[in-house]
């Protein structure tokens, strides 16, 4: 697999979930610069701040003369920076989409304006693609919820981040990349998500809580499949230019069942609680992954129940 050696890299957001795995990764042959104003951070309690390759900027994305600062120096660009998770953007909307636009207008302007950036990636979201989104592809249209209601705000901004740096790779040839994941998962996972908060109160023997029926249908895409596919997108020149849906199809399973299979794999005596959502929700969403496939030579090695032990194993030993 091509990887990247020798350069200064900036990761928004790298504080995160998949912001640390990936500052992890490349900081065994990278400088890397992580922008975060550690939200969730997952990062210090790894270590990883401490790591001689790895530099912590606690800062904001909002904050152009701080992004400015920060960029100026560096070969390739991660942005991730950006509100998370359903209930967090249903709270705060506004954030929300101050964030992605704003943010995400200061850091490809100021990307472009350092004449050396040579990979910008822009990390959009499954959410693009609505409420009912069978084998999608990056072809396919994108779906919009009502105006005015606070779930759709996080995909409405992050679709018009893809457009603006898709309008920049276009017009002034910069080398621009829009990645949208499907379900992560996996070991130091902060804040919510269905696989952390299942695991989390399958191994305290506490109920599982889940929206309404759980016949919601997610493909579950494991950590360690996305940031391979991010160093492929980092080293490999044919990936500017595009968007790419990364996730893992053959992983795919409803959120009820989901909840079953870890706490058989716990080894818990937990129950499944439904709870009322009166929040829109999606229904259903499995992603194709043919472009990365056969543009990077890209799918996803960690299969479901893989991938649930891993992170099980993880959390038990924490």
């Amino acid at each position: 697999m091509r990887t990247v050696a020798d350069a200064h890299i900036l990761i928004s957001g790298g504080a995160g979930f998949i912001g640390s795995h990936l500052v992890e990764r490349l900081a065994r042959t990278n400088r890397v610069r992580v922008f975060d104003t550690l939200r969730r951070d997952a990062l210090r309690p790894a270590g990883l701040h401490e790591h001689p390759n790895v530099e912590l900027v606690v800062a904001d994305v909002l904050d152009r003369a701080a992004v400015d600062q920060a960029i100026a120096d560096c070969d390739l660009v991660v942005h991730m920076a950006s509100i998370a998770g359903v209930d967090t953007v249903i709270k705060h909307p506004v954030d929300t989409m101050r964030i992605s636009l704003l943010g995400s207008a200061n850091m490809i302007e100021a990307a472009v304006a350092t004449g050396r950036c040579r990979r910008f990636i822009d990390f959009s979201t499954s959410e693009v693609f609505g409420r009912f989104a069978y084998h999608v592809t990056e072809f396919d249209t994108t779906t919009l919820g009502a105006v005015g209601e606070a779930r759709w705000t996080y995909a409405v901004a992050k679709l018009a981040t893809e457009h603006l740096a898709m309008t920049y790779h276009r017009q002034y040839g910069f080398p621009a990349v829009s990645i949208r994941p499907f379900n992560i998962y996996g070991p130091r996972q902060v804040g919510e998500g269905a696989v952390h908060h299942f695991i989390m109160r399958a191994l305290r023997n506490e109920p599982l809580q889940i929206h309404n029926d759980g016949a919601q249908i997610r493909s579950w895409c494991y950590i360690d499949d996305i940031i391979e596919a991010v160093e492929l997108v980092l080293a490999d020149e044919r990936a500017v230019g595009h968007a790419l849906n990364i996730g893992s199809p053959r992983s795919t399973v409803t959120i009820f069942n989901l909840a079953r299979e870890i706490v058989r794999l716990a080894g818990s005596s937990s129950q499944i609680q439904h709870i009322a959502w009166n929040h829109p929700d999606v229904g259903l969403r499995i992603p194709s992954v043919e472009k990365a496939r056969s543009l990077l030579g890209w799918t996803a090695k960690v299969d479901l129940e893989e991938g649930l032990c891993r992170t099980i194993d993880w959390y038990r030993k924490k």
